[in-house]
């Protein structure tokens, strides 16, 4: 017996189903109406102290400016080439309980070699999440987590 000719309806579902989609920019108006040229995101840690010695010496961070309050370190602002992290205590107003860095994940270049950055965190201590990884948009990464369980992925292009 001959097999069943797949009816329209079938194939539709079978063509969509490999297309991934793409929603593009309407305008450049559109993005240039924002246009910015950099990003510091800024995190709250429960062990100031204990934050800013993994930025620096597992991950390589410089200490670029510090924010006193009655002469006591209540933040840091860390950089590492053209990028700032802004590391703040947490002055437990919103509870001793809450999670921090649950969902969050930074997506960081590099012109560095990830293997040699990923041997310099495990050296220092460090715990790499993942990778070293090639991707397949091109990108080879690794992803670690600070002591507060914020993700961060190191990537260098192919």
């Amino acid at each position: 017996m001959a097999a069943k000719k797949p009816t329209k309806t079938t194939r539709a579902k079978k063509s969509t189903a490999r297309k991934a989609t793409v929603v593009p920019i309407k305008s450049r108006e559109a993005s240039a109406a924002l246009a910015l040229r950099s990003a510091s995101p800024s995190f709250t840690v429960n062990d100031l102290d204990k934050s800013v010695a993994w930025y620096r010496d597992v991950l390589g961070f410089g200490v670029e400016e510090t924010w006193k309050d009655d002469g006591k370190v209540v933040g840091v602002s860390l950089r590492a080439g053209d990028v700032s992290f802004m590391i703040g205590q947490d002055d437990w107003k919103k509870g001793r309980d809450r999670k921090k860095g649950e969902g969050f994940r930074i997506y960081c270049e590099t012109k560095k070699s990830v293997d040699d950055l990923a041997k310099r965190i495990e050296a220092k201590g460090g715990r790499l999440d993942s990778g070293p990884t090639d991707q397949p948009w091109g990108v080879r990464d690794i992803t670690v987590s600070d002591p507060d369980g914020f993700k961060i992925t190191i990537a260098r292009s192919l």
